[in-house]
């Protein structure tokens, strides 16, 4: 008995400071996960009903600028048509332009916070994973994690920035000069985009698994989800947001990794604000756009369309940022437990 009296220590492992903008949905406790995931949610409800004003007001004055497009059409000649459709086109391009450039930088600022946190919290659960005894998993985990952390953030604000304005460039060069091969440049555009991100999350789910970081039924359904998710067209919305708030759910109420849990809840804090501005103004342009191809054969309806389509892969791009650091971060919180 006295042998067995003798002092015991731990290690504490202490989640990084939240970004100041998402520090006060953080829960005290790590028992806390539903009450942050619930402070998230009336958040990005706050934000919503803040952004849905600005977005409607953008998507009014583009339908408005396609209605008076089409009363001029009727009461013009055939002479006039093609003039009136030129001004229509560039005239939705003025109205969609600047707040489309401010959508974009704040997904480049959010997919850049959300790297940098990552780059925080993952030696943190790197060495609460070790400290359990998974040292060999815990560094194949965190070397595949920092690689298309570092690797995704990079192409989404180096490259794919720069071609989704390119992709608009092309989207108004085609809607105002009726050019196809404009158009044939642009569905490129959106086409490599979109499996540039399908197959960075394909090559880090099979890493995982092929390393072995990843076991039981559970993780392996974690994985299939991932796939399914992002086997989806583009926006990728549906699929990544149902399947990976399944798992984060199931992980943080069975898991008792208070990192791990601070973690997953500033991921998604920082996440959901973004995502519901985005996502407003891509569901709005989206049924603007439906609604202006019955007053307008093209052109204008058209150019409404591939803008929602930039939106789009900006829901795309937030995503699979925010996919990564969870499925790692629930990874990290299996090993820790």
């Amino acid at each position: 008995m006295l042998l067995l009296a003798v002092p015991v220590s731990a290690m504490e492992f202490t989640a990084p400071e939240a970004p100041e903008q998402v520090v006060d949905l953080i829960p005290e406790s790590a028992d806390s996960f539903g009450e942050g995931l619930w402070n998230v949610v009336i958040w990005a409800l706050r934000e919503a009903d803040d952004s849905l004003d600005e977005a409607m007001s953008v998507c009014l004055s583009a339908a408005a600028a396609v209605l008076l497009s089409a009363l001029l059409e009727e009461v013009g000649t055939a002479a006039s048509a093609l003039p009136i459709r030129l001004c229509t086109a560039i005239a939705v391009a003025c109205v969609l332009l600047s707040p489309t450039t401010a959508l974009i930088s704040l997904a480049v600022d959010t997919i850049m916070e959300m790297n940098e946190y990552g780059k925080l919290l993952l030696p943190v659960m790197t060495g609460a994973m070790a400290a359990r005894g998974g040292v060999t998993s815990s560094a194949s985990l965190y070397a595949a994690t920092a690689l298309f952390n570092t690797v995704l953030s990079s192409l989404m604000t180096r490259l794919a920035t720069p071609m989704l304005y390119l992709f608009l460039g092309l989207s108004i060069g085609d809607s105002t000069l009726s050019a196809s091969i404009l158009g044939k440049f642009r569905d490129l555009i959106q086409w490599g985009m979109t499996w540039v991100l399908k197959g960075a999350l394909y090559l880090f789910t099979g890493y995982i698994t092929v390393t072995g970081v990843i076991t039981g039924t559970a993780d392996a359904a974690s994985v299939r989800v991932a796939k399914m998710a992002i086997s989806s067209a583009v926006p990728v919305v549906g699929g990544i947001l149902s399947d990976a708030s399944e798992v984060v759910l199931i992980s943080a109420g069975t898991l008792g990794s208070a990192a791990g849990v601070y973690g997953l809840v500033t991921v998604l804090a920082l996440f959901a604000g973004p995502f519901v501005r985005v996502g407003l103004q891509y569901l709005l342009l989206q049924a603007t756009a439906v609604f202006s191809k019955s007053l307008d054969g093209g052109g204008a309806s058209d150019l409404i369309h591939s803008f929602a389509g930039a939106m789009g892969l900006l829901l795309a791009m937030i995503s699979t940022q925010t996919i990564l650091l969870l499925i790692s971060t629930v990874c990290f919180m299996k090993g820790v437990t």
